[in-house]
């Protein structure tokens, strides 16, 4: 997929009289430097609008609030923390911990990370390596006690590594999981690991020769949580708790899957087409790969002191080289952990998340000390990329100016003919046309303005992605490229 972030600079608005609109729009924010009141205004002038990734040469878009967006996409709460030269400059929430109540999120508010889990179990197994009690290129078979990696046709000269599991390329099967109601039984990690009931996914196994194709696995890095404990003989909230949360100081963070009903009622609930999920969320055993409570305030800490690490500036968690390494690119866009993107100063690392009723979004930039975290408990997530855009404006983040699209003449006659549906599999998207405007729906169902800057090239406005169209023998779109996939002209 191509990733493009361009953002549009905003201009002051007249936005004090939206502060007290709704709880959406109300903050309770923890302001912990010096210049309180210059972020509080800048975080103001973001909620006021959310622009899109491009805008039409010429045009004046008028831009949504983050209240209007909450509530197109049906978000009850949402907790974002911002970083600046290096340091935290503001933290707050919007909207409520649960629907039907007043109880307001707050920047405390706890929030599963979904997904993000992984780079933060990531530091662990780097901090073991450091410690000389694991090795990033050895076979996992070596430390696995309880359970071990099935041996088959694929396992035969590769295997499983430390590396390849967290860099995605282990060659191990099940993307995600779904979790567990507050009620059921919960697996042990070998029966997850062999698809065994009360687990409700298939087992996890090396399907491709380790190391041959990068493919997201949560299955493999719930392998890597049982080395850990393995290696370690301690729970696995506990060694995350001694080897990375305490050491950072994320005081608001937990693996525990048992909340206190102190730690409970800091919880936001997950929902479900607007309503509270039954028992407010689910429980994840698979804990490294799903199963951290935490808030945006403490995701930012650890991206901080793994950019100190890698400066050589701090060693709380991890040495440099470990750090160093974290953030090299073992095949394509993947560290050991985060996903990476950009270069020089634009380089930045990031991971997205989303658990039954919760998504998240992590991003900072090493070189300029800049980054957010943004969590949220149910709608739809292109909240979070338009909350990006807004947030990189503001602060002006490296290598993502504004686009400026100049599109092609082409009259209304002319955009009629890109018109239709196209299919892969059972995955299908669309181009329509209303009077002299063309857009596209997502495979997602999401509709928005594209612009045709070549014959043979658009730009969906909103997201800044681009796509292709490749014709037929009578002048006529064949095909579209867009996201990564190619969809054929359905006849």
């Amino acid at each position: 997929m191509t990733r493009r972030w361009s953002i549009v600079i905003i201009a002051p608005a007249l936005f004090i009289a939206a502060l007290a609109q709704s709880p959406r729009d109300k903050t309770n924010a923890q302001r912990p430097t010096p210049s309180s009141d210059s972020s509080a205004v800048r975080i103001a002038r973001i909620i006021a609008g959310l622009p899109p990734a491009a805008i039409i040469k010429g045009s004046t878009p008028a831009y949504p609030s983050l209240a209007t967006q909450m509530s197109r996409y049906n978000v009850p709460g949402l907790s974002i923390a911002i970083a600046d030269h290096g340091r935290i400059v503001w933290a707050g929430g919007f909207g409520v911990k649960t629907t039907g109540t007043n109880d307001l999120v707050t920047a405390t508010t706890l929030f599963q990370a979904a997904s993000i889990s992984k780079p933060i179990t990531a530091t662990a197994t780097l901090r073991l390596v450091d410690e000389g009690k694991l090795a990033l290129d050895e076979n996992v078979n070596t430390y696995l006690k309880s359970w071990k990696v099935p041996d088959n046709e694929f396992t035969k000269t590769e295997k499983v590594t430390l590396r390849r599991i967290m860099s995605h390329s282990a060659g191990l099967t099940v993307s995600g999981f779904p979790g567990y109601s507050v009620t059921a039984p919960l697996p042990t990690l070998p029966q997850i690991l062999d698809g065994e009931p009360p687990a409700n996914t298939r087992p996890v196994r090396v399907d491709v020769v380790p190391g041959s194709i990068r493919r997201y696995s949560g299955g493999g890095v719930t392998v890597e949580q049982l080395v850990l404990t393995d290696i370690v003989g301690k729970p696995f909230p506990d060694l995350m708790k001694r080897l990375v949360l305490a050491p950072i100081g994320m005081t608001h963070s937990t693996f525990e899957q048992e909340l206190t009903p102190a730690l409970q009622s800091q919880t936001a609930s997950a929902h479900d087409n607007g309503a509270p999920v039954p028992g407010r969320y689910h429980v994840y055993p698979e804990m490294a790969a799903a199963g951290l409570w935490t808030t945006p305030t403490d995701l930012l800490k650890w991206a901080i002191e793994v950019t100190a690490a890698r400066a050589g500036r701090s060693t709380k968690v991890l040495s440099r080289e470990m750090a160093t390494q974290m953030l090299t690119p073992q095949n394509e866009d993947n560290g050991l952990g985060p996903a990476l993107e950009g270069t020089g100063k634009s380089f930045r690392f990031l991971h997205a998340g989303g658990n039954f009723g919760f998504g998240c979004h992590l991003v900072y930039f090493p070189e300029t000390g800049q980054g957010a975290v943004i969590m949220f408990n149910g709608g739809r997530g292109f909240i979070v990329g338009e909350l990006l855009h807004a947030i990189a404006a503001e602060y002006h983040w490296p290598g993502l100016q504004t686009a400026v699209l100049e599109p092609i003449d082409i009259d209304s006659a002319g955009l009629d003919r890109y018109v239709g549906k196209f299919t892969q599999g059972r995955e299908s998207v669309s181009l329509s046309q209303q009077e002299d405007r063309l857009y596209f729906t997502s495979t997602s169902g999401r509709t928005d303005e594209v612009v045709l800057v070549a014959r043979d090239k658009f730009v969906i406005l909103w997201s800044g992605n681009e796509g292709t169209v490749t014709f037929d023998s009578t002048g006529r779109p064949a095909a579209l490229r867009v996201f990564g996939t190619v969809f054929q002209r359905q006849q």
